[in-house]
């Protein structure tokens, strides 16, 4: 057991449920991938460009993710690039949607922000 894993727990009455951030990171990967203009994520500002498409990937989950569990919401950020001729408001706003809406259905927990970072544009 000697792994050093952030965890976001939940009170609840029988116990606590304790969610991985790496589970919550794969949950925002998984739903920024079906988003239209959504090509590809990046491990941060400047990173490399990772598929998006690649399931192993996007099981890994913690690329081009980064969560703050400190406050009483969480706080993502995400980091991707679009396709060419795509609206990039648009797609972050879809992409923040998403994000938001599918975390807090698989984990109950709050979503307060989650931020977008567009940091490329593939010609694909």
């Amino acid at each position: 057991m000697g792994e050093s894993r952030e965890y976001m727990t939940l009170p609840e009455e029988n116990g606590s449920i304790n969610i991985a951030q790496d589970v919550i990171a794969a949950i925002a990967v998984g739903a920024v991938r079906d988003v239209e203009g959504v090509s590809g994520m990046m491990s941060g500002m400047g990173g490399s460009v990772s598929d998006l498409m690649n399931k192993k990937n996007a099981q890994k989950g913690v690329r081009g993710v980064k969560i703050d569990m400190t406050g009483a919401a969480l706080t993502l950020d995400v980091y991707l690039t679009v396709k060419y001729g795509s609206v990039i408001p648009e797609v972050a706003e879809n992409a923040q949607k998403a994000v938001s809406s599918a975390v807090e259905a698989m984990t109950g927990c709050t979503v307060g922000a989650v931020n977008i970072h567009v940091g490329g544009v593939t010609l694909d």
